[in-house]
Order: C-alpha cells, then structure tokens, then sequence
C-alpha cells in the first residue's frame, strides 16, 4: 500500500524535515523533499549560519531508505514557487496523501539570551516562512486532496506553543500552525481529510548538534534524550493509516505521545513526554462561526 503513497515534506534540507522525509521513506513513500539549499555549504540568508545539508542529500537519503525521493528547490517565501511545486506533484503522481509543514526561518539569535527587542528583528520572519507559507502551501494542496477524499496535513509544532520558548516570534509561529490545524480540520472535515499539529520532543539535528557544543550547560543533556527526526516520520505514516483518523483530526498531539499510541518507539527506546514541565496542547472550542 505505501508504495504507492505520495508526500511533500517541507524545508527538508536538514533537521526534523529531512529525518521525517527519511522516515517515511523508510515507509516505502515517495517524498518530495523541498527547501533553498541545493549545494553543499551554501550561504545563507542573513541571520543564518550555513549547516550541512541539502535537498539533494535528503532525497537521495529517502531513496536509500526504501522509499523515493524527489527533491525540488523552493524558496517557501515565494508564494509562486509554492504553486509551483504542487502542480508539479500533481502533474507527475496525480495524488497527494500527505503534507508536512515543517519549513520555517530559523535565525541564529533565537537561542541567544536577552528580550525580543534585544535580538535582531528579523527573527520575525518565521512568522513569513513558518507560519504564512504554510497556510499557501495548505491552499495549493487541498485540492489535491479534496479531488481523492482523502489526505493528512500535518504541522510540525512544539511546546512553544503554550510556553515561553525562544521568544515571542517563535511561540507565536507555533500557536500559530496549532490553530491552523484546529481550523483548517473543521473545512476539511466532509472531505475525509485530516489536519493535525504534532509537538516534537528535543531533536537531535544538525543545528541542535551545535547549540550543544556551544551552550553544553543547556543543550548537552538534550542530546542525551533527543528523539530522532525519523520517529517524527514514523508517527506521521501511523497517523495516515488509523482508520479513526477522522477522529483526532483538530488536535494538537505530543509526539512522545503519540509514539505510545501507535506503539511506535525510536531506536528502542520511548521518547518522554514533557507535558508536566513544559505544558499541554489547548482544546479547541467546539463553537463553530461561519
């Protein structure tokens, strides 16, 4: 059966993007991999420090995995580029079973100490890349969907959005993309498509990596209970395929949660949950205005 699934996983040149595309491709799917980067150390934009990594890795990685990956360069600032892509998808498998928002404008100061005002002000462009371009992105696959009556869209979210984390760009990206999968769900409904948000744990990726030589009193420990980007992926495919996805189509879920559920474990091992410390995702009110 999943041979034949196809998703679109976004800003997947590294991190949690390329360990859920490798994911699913371990799923048997085929992936298409976007993001900027396309050749190794390439600049980045302003505010962000060049990391391994590049769409081609990824979906070559895909493949190896057991699945296909198709990598496609996009700049998800682009509304054009966005369209573009999902014409493509359409064009080429004429079917889309998943879509994974995950791409967003990561700056270097978002882990440095000290106020919003303090940091640069370009931190608030994840709310440009992370935030508006998913919502493009969710308007150009829909109808995808819609036309099979089937589909998930997913956010990739985390406890930010209910607890101080990072800054108030950041929380308000990841409130954000939790409200989109609680109102999206609601016009999905009737089309047999679900929306959901998952919070990921601590991850281990490349740039975690780094924060962790740099600030080993914070992030060391981190490294030590990090799930792996793939778990996340693995979730993903599980999701797809509940009967009663309908069901939970709405919610924002933890992760490590989610893992318990579906009996999914990573490398052996059951990720923790962090509700306690870090608090739980809201409840949608059921009140619908039109």
């Amino acid at each position: 059966m999943s041979q034949n699934l196809v998703a679109v996983v976004t800003g997947a040149s590294r991190g949690a993007g390329r360990g859920i595309a490798i994911g699913l491709g371990q799923k048997g799917y085929t992936v298409y991999v976007t993001g900027r980067t396309t050749k190794a150390n390439e600049a980045a934009k302003p505010g962000q420090s060049a990391l391994p990594g590049t769409i081609h890795e990824t979906a070559a990685a895909v493949t190896a995995a057991g699945g296909k990956g198709i990598a496609v360069a996009v700049d998800h600032a682009d509304d054009a580029q966005i369209k573009t892509l999902f014409e493509q998808v359409d064009k080429e498998q004429g079917r889309l079973d998943i879509l994974v928002n995950n791409v967003a404008f990561i700056h270097d100061d978002l882990i440095k100490p000290g106020g919003f005002w303090e940091k640069s002000i370009d931190l608030v462009k994840i709310l440009d890349v992370g935030l508006r371009s998913q919502y493009i992105a969710c308007y150009y696959a829909a109808p995808i969907m819609v036309r099979a009556k089937k589909g998930l869209v997913v956010f990739t979210s985390s406890f930010g959005g209910v607890c101080y984390m990072h800054g108030a760009a950041y929380g308000a990206q990841k409130a954000g993309v939790d409200k989109f999968a609680a109102d999206m769900a609601v016009d999905f409904k009737d089309h047999n498509i679900a929306a959901v948000s998952i919070w990921l744990g601590p991850l281990k990726t490349e740039r975690t990596a780094r924060a962790a030589k740099e600030r080993p009193d914070q992030y060391a420990h981190f490294m030590e209970i990090g799930e792996s980007p793939e778990f996340s992926g693995h979730i993903i495919d599980a999701m797809y395929k509940d009967p009663d996805i309908m069901k939970i189509s709405g919610q924002t879920w933890i992760g490590a949660e989610a893992g318990v559920k579906y009996g999914i474990k990573d490398d052996g091992k059951q990720p923790p949950s962090y509700r306690n410390m870090l608090g739980e995702p809201r409840i949608p009110h059921p009140a619908i205005v039109i």
